[in-house]
């Protein structure tokens, strides 16, 4: 802290942080799709790429600890050649021909697995419209920790989920922020979270 001597002056720094994930799909008329999540720790990292992918511009993803207290090496530790952990998963969804049918992602930390998950359950195995499949209730199993959208429950499925021992809890990771479509009877099912700011838009 403080100035060395010999230090130069320097201006307040105007480095710009947003907070967050986002999340895209765009497909073209053509059936060319991207699903894109849009953030490595700031939006597109540090705004650089190298052989096609943004460079991140933190270590957050890595430990900053390289060995636990007893000298053991950390298995996530800063090192050239390795892949930080990260729980991004932009969707692309193919039938058995191999041809598009949907997309979708999600903002949300290590929470968007859980919540591309829930979305895919309710469109594509509950066959509900996206955007509520979208809409449906967060819930997120961490170890032996359950993190939900506690209110969107009914207080049946809380007193019944508490009586089998879990107990759901507000949900302390990002919500989410879901944005994608589905192709159906001829058209795209798009829809965009509620929870976050976004829109779909289908032609």
């Amino acid at each position: 802290f403080g100035t060395p001597a010999g230090a130069p002056r320097l201006g307040a720094d105007a480095t710009r942080e947003p907070a967050g994930t986002s999340h895209f799909v765009v497909v073209d008329a053509r059936g060319n799709a991207v699903s894109m999540t849009t953030t490595v720790e700031s939006l597109f990292g540090s705004g650089r790429m190298a052989g096609g992918f943004f460079l991140n511009n933190q270590l957050t993803d890595s430990s900053l600890v390289p060995t636990a207290a007893d000298g053991t090496p950390a298995a996530n530790a800063v090192a050239a050649g390795k892949r930080p952990r990260s729980s991004m998963s932009p969707v692309i969804v193919l039938d058995r021909e191999g041809r598009l049918v949907g997309a979708l992602g999600s903002p949300g930390g290590s929470s968007i697995l859980a919540y591309n998950a829930k979305a895919l359950i309710g469109a594509l195995g509950w066959g509900l419209p996206l955007q509520e499949a979208f809409d449906l209730p967060n819930l997120v199993a961490k170890g032996d920790g359950f993190g939900a959208d506690t209110e969107g429950f009914p207080s049946a499925v809380r007193d019944g989920m508490a009586a089998r021992g879990v107990v759901l809890r507000p949900n302390t990771t990002e919500t989410s922020g879901l944005h994608g479509g589905l192709w159906r009877d001829g058209r795209w099912d798009g829809a965009a979270d509620t929870r976050r700011e976004g829109v779909a838009r289908t032609q």
